[in-house]
């Protein structure tokens, strides 16, 4: 090691996690460059972050490894892909190749141990003598934070604060621009910048063969949770997943042990269902996923836990004491950062030590689970997933390919006819073959799913224990596209696909009364909304047109112009993959289209992750708005400025920042408190507020109540409504994150384009009835629940409490109205066939 390189407690002056020492990003980053130094140590930024800073991939090993990486990502890959390897290949693999396992870090930018600790660990692995023979087995790929841009406003805000009463505060805003916590919901649809360099480092280059992402949990149970996870867990998972977690967590429970490090659980709170987080998906991909969990202190200040706060956990520790998985409780006592940075430094090093040890036991797992996977997807059924040709949203279903194939799934394309399950398919028809390594992945999230109510989903007196997210993560069914799960064996001409090429796009020269495009598009709402900021006449039929095969709904829209409007329209046809018909002569049955004037309400108490979504989406579509705050309200005269006025899911106390003690007290039954804010950074609109709302919508403001919101909505606006699931107890209705059929009013506006068999996700959701009242004709219906059957995929516990009752009401108040969404059309950015029912309030 070069003398240059310093040490991590000599370049920033202190210990690692010291007392109230909170590293900023940019220094860090100046570290790893500095650390970069060591020929055993190659930090490469792998792009810029969603706010333009630096993201890091860091890769440690010996000399002779760095200098070879390509060869040992080569061995990585191949081994986890094994389709047409030799046995001679694969015995060298297992010989010479090098473990390879990926480490992330603080991906909630408020669980700042692990980009604490990433210095440490990185120089450590890099110099100490103690792992010279580990860095000549393994490859270590580091990813210093997975947040940068929330590691450094969570920095500046703790600095802020420090001396203060208010030091260890969290942030009062998201800490990321738009997702905040969900970011580590992001891990199969990556829409962010940050999820993508993940993925594209973890699927597409890659390929280790087990990954732990760092993270913080609550202070008051468990110093500290480490693989492997608790049960329930997935059976589509390799059984082999399950023993190497329990492989690596021993190891680390052993040296957590040795070092001094208490009130480590294994087997509890975290299950090991599917879900869309980095520290799960891998699972589903072969690779051994795991996360730990370390006790929060305040920030960088320590906090002092009384032995009679420290409980149990809700999953696999019913209490605070001696158990196979808890074998030695911590006291109580101090707790500090320095006391975090040891703990995931020790099990950072023990997964090292593991992968080493057992070299290559860890490379023939990776082959074996491969090689299972590729003659499962030969012998049982489903043996493939076609998606159908002919599709609600074309432009949605490439999407969709696109995602899949982002995370490493093989996808083909028929080079002509073929059948399947006696059903004929064309040239062109895109297939995934359940023969690939990633089948379990493919068995998880393209299926119809029913979770299984057993043993670990109930308590004894009947009380659902619910999935740690969604009960199904189906998301074919959320984006709308329709797959054809194929049973028996079939033959055909397939091409297995590089890239993937969407639809070119089109523009019909012989337009002289203008151009159609298809409102069934989501992609349509961009280019509409792009050609109505440039002063494109738009207008909207009401009546459907037929041109050739093609059916154009009623909604689908009619672009006026000539040449000048043909040249943007060429543009648009590009970007999005459209294609502008021409429009039939004659007058149309239509009427213009203009763009609205769009509020969206932004609280602060740690920000809105809904809110958050919302905003990324709609920049997405381009769609025109501005955030609202407090004082906007208050100021009153909301007409003057907005058409439209949107309150993101949450409770009526979060939005009016009344009753919120006692709101939290109920919630949360004593495990959480409200935190008391600095001046300046106290939100709620309050009474005054919810009485400018009024005056907005009896002026003939539209309001959007997002979901929970619809509470508030229904309680402050006196509307004739009642949510039928208010206070129904757990044990009469359940519905823990599944998709749903619902009946759609397609003639009303805000179903234009929505396809008639829609699924939505419905999670702690709502179901709404007009109440007899002299009001009750000005509510409208636009989706309502069939009277049974209503599950499609997912946990449904008392259906008949959502038989017949509507999921969207549209309730007209003075000259303006409101509409209440009894779920999340927007649901995390990723249920694109609901999308519509949004969109179509943002135009008139």
């Amino acid at each position: 090691m070069s003398p240059s390189v310093l040490s991590p407690d000599e370049f920033f002056g202190h210990e690692m996690g010291a007392d109230r020492k909170l590293e900023r990003w940019d220094k860090i980053v100046e570290y790893f460059g500095v650390l970069s130094k060591s020929p055993s140590v190659k930090v490469t930024e792998l792009g810029k972050t969603t706010e333009g800073n630096p993201f890091l991939l860091a890769i440690i090993s010996a000399p002779e490894n760095i200098k070879n990486l390509d060869k040992i990502r080569e061995m990585s890959w191949k081994i986890a892909h094994p389709q047409g390897l030799k046995e001679a290949e694969v015995k060298e693999i297992i010989s010479k190749g090098k473990t390879v396992i990926a480490m992330s870090m603080s991906l909630h930018a408020s669980e700042i141990g692990g980009t604490q600790m990433a210095p440490e660990l990185a120089y450590e692995f890099a110099t100490s003598p103690e792992f010279e023979e580990a860095r000549k087995n393994t490859v270590l790929i580091m990813f210093p934070s997975f947040n940068p841009d929330g590691q450094i406003m969570v920095t500046d805000w703790y600095n802020k604060w420090l001396g203060t009463e208010y030091e260890g505060l969290a942030t009062p805003w998201l800490y990321h621009k738009y997702v905040g916590h969900d970011n580590n919901r992001d891990a199969i649809t990556n829409l962010m910048v940050e999820s993508k360099y993940m993925s594209q480092v973890m699927y597409k280059e890659w390929h280790p063969q087990a990954y732990i992402d760092f993270h913080h949990m609550g202070g008051t149970g468990a110093r500290y949770y480490i693989p492997p996870f608790a049960n329930p867990v997935d059976e589509n998972v390799d059984p082999i997943i399950w023993t190497e977690q329990e492989l690596y967590g021993g190891l680390m429970h052993v040296l957590l042990e040795k070092n001094g490090c208490y009130g480590i659980e294994s087997a509890a709170t975290y299950p090991g269902e599917f879900m869309p987080t980095f520290n799960y998906v891998p699972c589903w991909h072969n690779i051994c996923g795991m996360l730990t969990e370390s006790a929060s202190a305040n920030l960088a200040t320590p906090t002092y836990v009384h032995p009679h706060q420290l409980k149990g956990s809700s999953r696999g520790r019913p209490e605070y004491r001696v158990q196979m998985g808890f074998p030695h409780p911590w006291p109580g006592g101090w707790w500090r950062l320095r006391d975090i940075v040891k703990q995931q430094k020790t099990s950072a090093f023990a997964l090292i030590l593991a992968v080493s040890n057992f070299r290559e036991t860890i490379l023939n797992n990776m082959y074996i689970k491969a090689t299972r996977s590729i003659t499962k997807g030969q012998t049982e059924k489903p043996y493939a997933f076609v998606f159908k040709p002919s599709q609600h949203d074309e432009s949605t279903s490439y999407k969709l390919i696109k995602m899949l194939m982002d995370m490493g799934v093989e996808v083909s394309r028929s080079q002509r006819e073929f059948t399947a399950d006696g059903v004929a398919y064309p040239r062109g028809t895109y297939v995934i073959f359940a023969a690939q390594p990633c089948r379990p992945y493919l068995m998880s999230l393209l299926r119809r799913y029913y979770y299984h109510v057993g043993p670990f989903s109930k308590r004894a007196d009947g009380t659902p224990v619910i999935p740690y997210d969604l009960a199904a993560y189906t998301v074919p069914e959320f984006m709308g596209v329709k797959l054809h799960e194929v049973e028996a064996p079939f033959e055909g001409a397939f091409e297995l696909l590089p890239s993937l090429r969407f639809p070119r796009g089109d523009v019909v020269d012989s337009a002289s009364n203008g151009w159609l495009i298809d409102v069934r598009v989501n992609d349509a709402f961009a280019a509409v909304n792009r050609l109505l900021r440039k002063g494109v006449e738009v207008r909207r039929l009401l009546k459907p047109v037929k041109v050739g095969e093609v059916n154009y709904d009623v909604g689908s829209w009619h672009i006026v112009g000539g040449p000048e409007v043909k040249a943007e329209l060429n543009k648009l046809a590009r970007r999005y993959h459209l294609t502008f018909e021409a429009a039939p002569s004659g007058e149309l049955a239509e009427k213009p289209t203009k763009i609205l004037r769009v509020g969206m309400y932004q609280r602060l108490y740690g920000g809105n992750m809904d809110e958050g979504w919302t905003r990324w989406l709609f920049e997405q579509y381009r769609f025109s708005f501005k955030t609202v705050l407090d004082k906007d309200i208050k100021k009153g005269k909301l007409i003057n400025k907005y058409d439209v006025l949107i309150f993101p899911s949450d409770s009526k106390q979060m939005i009016t920042g009344e009753g919120i003690e006692e709101y939290y007290e109920k919630r949360f039954q004593g495990m959480m408190t409200f935190t008391k804010w600095p001046d300046g950074y106290k939100t709620g609109i309050g009474k005054e507020g919810v009485e400018k709302v009024k005056e907005f919508i009896n002026d003939g403001g539209t309001i959007l109540a997002l979901n929970e919101s619809s509470n508030f909505a229904i309680e402050e606006f006196k509307l004739p409504v009642k949510n039928m699931l208010t206070d129904v107890k757990p044990t009469e209705f359940t519905c823990p994150g599944s998709t749903l059929h619902v009946n759609v009013a397609s003639e009303n506006q805000l179903a234009w384009g929505v396809q008639k068999d829609l699924l939505i996700i419905f999670r702690t959701a709502l179901a709404f009835e007009v109440k007899p009242s002299k009001d009750a004709d000005k509510c409208n219906v636009i989706l309502s629940y069939p009277e049974e059957r209503i599950m499609e995929s997912g946990w449904l516990q008392g259906e008949e409490k959502l038989s017949r009752k509507a999921a969207l009401v549209e309730a007209k108040v003075g000259k303006g109205r409101v509409i209440l969404y009894g779920f999340a059309p927007q649901f995390r950015a990723q249920s694109d066939a609901a999308f519509k029912l949004v969109f179509n309030a943002l135009l008139s």
